[in-house]
């Protein structure tokens, strides 16, 4: 699994929390030069998640339409795989609200 999109998403939601306390953030030359910002990472990630959903449903329609060349494993496999992405996107989503909560909860 690619994780590249994940951690930089968390430098900037940590960059983020570093400038909401008052502290100096991280500059762009210290998390990496030309870093994504993190819409495109978000996107990214998503995009990628429909994709593993998409092909786990091609299969899906393959074997039932009694295609012979696909094997029953890689099915199982491509649907837990597409299921286990889909959560793990929902469990960024719900981090991302609470944090969204969390900063326009901060009083001024």
């Amino acid at each position: 699994m690619d994780t590249k999109g994940i951690e930089q998403m968390l430098s900037v939601l940590r960059s983020t929390a570093a400038q909401a306390a008052g502290k100096p953030a991280e500059t762009p030359a210290a998390a990496g030069v030309g870093a994504p910002d993190f819409a495109q990472v978000l996107k990214n990630s998503i995009d990628k998640v429909n994709e593993t959903q998409q092909a786990a449903d091609q299969l899906t329609e393959k074997i039932a339409a009694g295609d012979t060349n696909q094997n029953l494993h890689e099915v199982m496999i491509a649907l837990q795989t597409a299921s286990v992405s889909f959560q793990e996107m929902v469990q960024v989503r719900n981090k991302l609200v609470n944090a969204y909560q969390d900063i326009m909860n901060i009083q001024v």
